[in-house]
């Protein structure tokens, strides 16, 4: 069997964007959660079958964007495969982007070419993906399945008045991925653990400023610095990592102090959320009464706001995909087959501006 988890160039920031649109996204202000993106050709996939990154530390190097006004952007992505021998079992799959408060998402064209059993959606806690199955594909075959996505997104804007902001006193059975520790965020880590004391004993009184300090410790303790993935607990020890390591730290030590939280992925970046609600909340049974809050761990300064122009792939740490043993930190690009000789297909995943 050939297996390959392709992803996308670990550095690779894509900036090639194009700026329209007015408006705004003030946080904590009631929104949709957003709609599937589903379209002709495309179904969703069955329960049955429904359930690492690119990242550096700079900001969009577009300084022609007024990110204060929606962005949008037009993407390529997909996958090409050729193979110099029959292959069978054939399976790909490869995020997309998906709608959510901050961002709309439409399919503006798509190209299914070649000898495919079925393109479907399949939906994950946090992420979409699209799952391509090749039955059987013949020397000198080749598939191509390819979606342009027109993505729109507003920027975030940090509420004014916090102070009747908290942490929920009982979390619903949905937030719980968010606390605890997940790949490479390790929370119980001793170090962690004896760093959340610390906090704690220094916190201030309300829950959105003990947010804050965990946001300025975690960028006074952690330089940043391109290298290999580290744990949370090795940003914290060593005192270098780049955004991903930055980001998992700042969410360890949220989850240490009650605070659910979570990573956010865009292309060629990272940042973390974590979530309040307004004290006075009664929210129906099953539904959130609060608000994702975002924030940059690393680059430019922002807490509780977010002004990015690069769509969101995917929030969440802690994934289950259904080719994965075990929960996988982000949803990445994967294809797998069985063939008859040596030689291997050519995959090639597509994630690039339109």
């Amino acid at each position: 069997m050939t297996e390959s988890k392709k992803q996308m160039t670990r550095r690779t920031c894509l900036r090639s964007l194009v700026g329209s649109g007015t408006g705004a996204i003030v946080a904590g202000s009631v929104l949709p959660t957003g709609r599937l993106f589903g379209q002709e050709g495309l179904s969703s996939a069955d329960s049955e079958n429904a359930a690492q990154a690119p990242l550096d530390g700079s900001s969009v190097a577009a300084t022609q964007l007024d990110l204060t006004v929606p962005q949008t952007t037009r993407w390529l992505l997909g996958v090409n495969i050729d193979t110099p021998v029959t292959i069978t079992s054939g399976l790909a799959t490869f995020p997309v982007f998906m709608d959510w408060p901050e961002q709309t998402v439409s399919i503006t064209d798509r190209t299914v070419d070649g000898r495919i059993g079925n393109v479907a959606v399949r939906e994950l806690d946090g992420a979409r993906q699209v799952v391509v199955t090749i039955p059987r594909l013949t020397s000198g075959g080749s598939v191509q399945v390819e979606l342009e996505m027109e993505v729109v997104r507003k920027p975030i804007v940090a509420p004014t008045e916090t102070n009747d902001l908290i942490v929920p006193a009982r979390l619903p059975r949905e937030m719980r991925s968010y606390m605890g520790n997940s790949p490479m965020i390790d929370s119980s880590h001793p170090s962690i653990r004896a760093l959340s004391r610390e906090l704690a004993g220094d916190a201030p009184e309300s829950d959105w400023e003990k947010v804050r300090q965990i946001y300025d410790v975690v960028r006074d303790k952690v330089r940043y610095q391109e290298g290999p993935i580290r744990d949370a607990s090795d940003a914290l020890k060593t005192g270098v990592g780049d955004c991903e390591d930055m980001t998992s730290l700042f969410v360890a030590l949220c989850r240490n102090a009650g605070i659910p939280a979570r990573m956010v992925w865009i292309p060629g970046h990272c940042y973390p959320e974590f979530y309040l609600e307004p004290k006075d909340a009664k929210p129906e049974r099953g539904e959130l009464a609060g608000t994702w809050y975002p924030c940059q761990a690393a680059g430019t300064e922002q807490f509780g706001g977010m002004l990015e122009a690069r769509p969101v792939l995917q929030k969440g740490d802690r994934f289950r995909v259904p080719e994965q043993r075990t929960p996988v930190r982000y949803v990445a690009e994967f294809f797998r087959c069985d063939r008859q000789g040596s030689k291997a297909p050519r995959v090639e995943f597509i994630r690039k501006p339109a």
